[in-house]
């Protein structure tokens, strides 16, 4: 009997299943099913276990309980406010009342004789069970011991019980299913074969056959993920050139011994990973994630100046002008009176055979056109050494004469084809070296998923001489003058007694009544009145909105201690060093997301000071409440990462960066950590050194139909 390949089924029309019309075939299309394939793998949301099936005779008040039952009645009952729909249920063993708000579409829903099930808080109300605003699947005449319950649509006229009878017949039809996991893979891992994971998925016998089919059927979905990404990283060792850069030099030494503490473990560790690939043939793709205050940018340093001292040059691309300053600043300080061989270039020493200062550039879009020009020149005949700058570097007439090493900060900032257009910016056919940086931490699994295509470096050691952040949650409106606005204020007018700045963080520029929070215009204004809480001090204010040379104004004068307090958006959100800052009031907390509250509370700790971070907001739901408990409870920020992975879920984390996200609709990041592990395992088992996974011919078909197509080689490069 042939075999059939979930390839193939992408192409067969839904309406070659049984019982399907053109009609019906329009109404499956609107929730995304218009082939086979789509409907064999539109999976239960989850299932009705009868064995365990509540009764409404023994529903418990209080309780949440799921019961299926037949409509006696529905009706429609006119309110002063909004639409009531009543309806009278039962299971046999009694009734119950079920009550819907703000839902006039049930009563054309559960009209008398509907089988649903139904799920809710159990409550009496004069002696009588009731449910109010439960959830509602509409199963049909289900006798199974287990009934699978799908996702459904009252718009698109798609039921739970429609799809089960459509699954039950495109099973039978569609037979066996060829199997692209080497069977010895699946001994390995105890996982069934892929025609009883299809099956049991959607037709299972008890509720232990359903799990051990979404086990089979997620690491699938992850397998494919992971293969995907290993041969983007074999085909990049394969085929293209980079250059093999010279370690013997003294500039890395050189720099190192003047830094004012010795490189922390992590960072020694990180700077040989990154030499070895640097040394290698094949161009460097790797990631570097570092906690708040890590130090990668003294890692990112030494790769780029591994590049000079090879007779090559450095970029760094920040994503806001903010930071390429702060970067700039900072690398010109560390960097000032380091000296290499003057070669070539518009260097008036290189005819001599002098040495000259190592020369680095800021080039932004406030960069002036004779600036432009000049450093422009500069790049291209290999007299810069380093350039530092924004989106400004990726512009059209920007050439490099020979760009060694890239390195891209904060690099989720930036799209895939940006990154790709500054490591195109090399004169010749070598590709240059790439390092990308983020300070948001990624859990473990995520990382492999996300960039599964590079290798990775972590950060996970703070330099000497830092100090633990104590971080504060004060559970009250942001300037609403109940208690616990005092302390905060307090506290921050204390620290500026001692010497000390602060900032004040608020979320929106402007004032928004839909969203009722905090603008930091406003709250400049408030906090600077006649009897405002900072009244007297020295208050700056920054947003993304003001003209760029006033933006750098304000942060040259709080960076120099002319400011006493700094009013700002999250544009201050990264790389902004100030060590003398040490406290930090964020308004309106609970609107934040975690990896943002950290990323602010990073701002400050980062000299030898004790530092202080405000969290000001009431928490209106659970998860906001979580979020800022995690806040306090740790300054670990691969710790909040695993906090966030679960509260949030794994596609804010994704994002666009992986094409194949669209292929997991069962696998989690969060429940299935150790299947991702494992599949990445088994994905450079099965890929080994062939990329075109020549000896897997149906896993590359399955591949190329359900991940796309796409340009290995050009994806890669752009990633």
């Amino acid at each position: 009997m042939e075999q059939r390949h979930l390839a193939r089924l992408s192409l067969v029309p839904v309406t070659k299943v049984p019982g399907i019309a053109e009609a019906r075939a329009t109404a499956l299309d609107k929730v995304g099913i218009a082939t086979v394939l789509d409907l064999i793998t539109f999976y239960p949301r989850r299932y009705l276990d009868r064995t365990k099936e509540a009764r409404i005779r023994d529903l418990v008040p209080g309780d949440e309980a799921m019961v299926l039952v037949t409509v006696r009645s529905c009706r429609k009952q006119p309110t002063r406010n909004r639409p009531m729909v009543i309806a009278e249920v039962s299971d046999g063993s009694g009734t119950l009342k079920v009550s819907f708000f703000g839902q006039p579409f049930r009563e054309r829903q559960l009209t008398p004789g509907t089988e649903a099930v139904l799920f809710g808080k159990v409550d009496v109300f004069r002696g009588q069970r009731q449910m109010t605003n439960p959830v509602v699947d509409l199963v049909g005449d289900k006798t199974g011991v287990i009934v699978p319950v799908y996702p459904q649509s009252e718009k698109a006229g798609v039921m739970s019980g429609d799809i089960a009878r459509h699954m039950t017949e495109a099973l039978r039809k569609a037979g066996d299913f060829a199997d692209p996991v080497p069977a010895a893979v699946l001994r390995a891992n105890k996982l069934i074969d892929r025609t009883t994971a299809f099956h049991d998925i959607h037709l299972p016998e008890s509720m232990k056959a359903a799990q051990q089919a979404r086990r089979r059927l997620v690491f699938d979905e992850l397998l494919r993920v992971q293969v995907r990404l290993v041969q983007k990283k074999r085909f990049l060792e394969a085929t293209a050139r980079g250059i093999r850069h010279d370690l013997d030099g003294t500039l890395v030494a050189r720099y190192h011994e003047r830094l004012p503490f010795p490189l922390t473990g992590a960072q020694a560790r990180t700077i040989v990973e990154i030499d070895q690939d640097l040394a290698g043939p094949h161009p460097m793709h790797r990631l570097l994630q570092g906690d708040v205050g890590a130090g990668k940018t003294v890692v990112a340093v030494s790769a780029l100046l591994v590049a000079v001292q090879g007779g090559h040059q450095g970029a760094l691309m920040a994503p806001t002008e903010v930071l390429a300053e702060q970067h700039a600043l900072g690398v010109r300080a560390q960097l000032a009176g380091l000296t290499v061989p003057s070669v070539g270039g518009d260097d008036l020493f290189a005819s001599a055979g002098l040495d000259r200062e190592l020369r680095i550039e800021l080039l932004t879009n406030r960069t002036t056109a004779a600036e432009r020009r000049r450093i422009l020149g500069g790049l291209s005949s290999g007299a810069v050494d380093l350039v530092i700058g924004t989106h400004a570097l990726i512009q059209e007439g920007i050439e490099f004469a020979s760009l060694g090493v890239v390195v891209i900060d904060e690099q989720h900032r930036f799209g895939v084809e940006q990154r790709a257009a500054l490591r195109a910016k090399n004169a010749g056919d070598e590709v240059p070296d790439v390092l990308v940086m983020t300070a948001t931490p990624i859990p473990r699994t995520a990382a492999m998923t996300v960039y599964g295509d590079l290798d990775v470096s972590i950060l996970d050691e703070l330099p000497p001489g830092r100090t633990p952040i104590t971080t504060v949650w004060v559970p009250v409106e942001p300037l609403s003058g109940e208690p616990g606005d005092p302390e905060v204020w307090g506290a921050v007018r204390s620290e500026v007694a001692g010497g000390r700045q602060a900032y004040v963080v608020c979320p929106l520029i402007d004032e928004s009544e839909k969203l009722e929070v905090a603008s930091a215009e406003e709250t400049y204004a408030v906090l600077t009145g006649t009897d405002g809480e900072l009244a007297g001090l020295r208050v700056g204010l920054l947003h993304g909105r003001m003209p760029s040379a006033d933006k750098e104004a304000t942060m040259a004068a709080f960076r120099a201690g002319d400011l006493d307090v700094l009013v700002a958006t999250t544009v201050i959100e990264v790389g902004v060093d100030v060590p003398n800052a040490t406290a930090m009031v964020i308004l309106d907390a609970d609107r934040f997301g975690i990896a943002q509250l950290h990323q602010l509370r990073g701002r400050v700790g980062r000299g030898s000071a004790a530092s202080t971070c405000f969290l000001v907001g009431t928490a209106t739901t659970s998860d906001g409440e979580a979020r800022l408990q995690a806040m306090v409870r740790t300054t670990d920020g691969f710790e909040l990462a695993e906090v966030d992975l679960d509260l949030r879920g794994e596609g804010t984390i994704m994002g666009e960066r992986q094409k194949g996200m669209n292929d997991l609709k069962l696998a989690s990041l969060r429940r299935d950590r150790e299947t991702v592990v494992r599949a990445r395992e088994v994905a450079f088992d099965l890929v080994g050194d062939d990329p075109t996974l020549a000896d897997h011919p149906l896993l590359a078909e399955e591949l190329a139909v359900l991940l796309g197509d796409d340009d290995a080689t050009e994806f890669l490069l752009k990633s």
